[in-house]
């Protein structure tokens, strides 16, 4: 990886950018159980979001996830390129 974002499409769908997004769930951090560790630190009842018994955030549309800060870090523009 050379550290740009990636000039197509199928180079960011295979993360082929700088910088990693961690969700619950997802390969990097299989356990959906670890999901109601951090739902003890952050008590999202508080915003109206609830964890179901199958580890599931409720309403639907609610997201979680592991953001880790380096300062070299860039978030990629995920807007199409020519």
């Amino acid at each position: 990886v050379s550290g740009a974002d990636p000039a197509r499409l199928a180079g960011m769908l295979r993360s082929e950018y700088q910088g990693c997004r961690y969700s619950l769930g997802y390969p990097a951090c299989p356990d959906l159980a670890d999901r109601a560790k951090i739902a003890v630190l952050l008590e999202p009842e508080r915003i109206g979001v609830r964890l179901s018994e199958e580890f599931q955030l409720h309403p639907e549309q609610s997201t979680d996830a592991i953001v880790v800060h380096h300062p070299e870090a860039g978030y990629f523009n995920a807007g199409w390129r020519s």
